[in-house]
């Protein structure tokens, strides 16, 4: 256990109809505030999506997730909300919200490296 530091992670989901309350887990977004440390993975499997909604548009749902990439990253690229300090930013990312982009409720752990621990999340949650 020594040397190992929090972390708080959450599932994101994409919720192709609101109100059908269905979702696919597209991404994984991790914080560690010790290692200073905001990542998110993601990946879309446009098949799954064409078998809920064939109406979707999946690059409108990239592009999101790459303002998601530059929220994370922090700095200007990622707005208003880029410029925000790394906690203040991994909690609007993982805010509730009603849109077709979600992020599930936020799981704490321990670790040495959440790089790793991302990586590990990523392929349990979405591959």
């Amino acid at each position: 256990m020594q040397n190992r530091v929090t972390y708080e992670y959450a599932v994101v989901r994409l919720v192709p109809k609101v109100e059908r309350e269905e979702f696919l887990n597209i991404g994984v977004i991790l914080f560690s505030k010790r290692k200073k440390f905001l990542g998110i993975r993601f990946q879309i499997d446009e098949a799954k999506v064409r078998a809920f909604s064939k109406e979707i548009d999946v690059s409108m749902i990239h592009r999101y997730l790459h303002a998601w990439e530059a929220v994370c990253a922090g700095g200007r690229q990622g707005g208003k909300i880029g410029e925000l300090d790394m906690a203040s930013r991994f909690r609007w990312l993982v805010a509730a919200r009603s849109t077709i982009i979600q992020s599930s409720p936020t799981h704490p752990g321990l670790c040495h490296d959440p790089e790793a621990v991302l990586e590990r999340l990523y392929q349990r949650y979405v591959l």
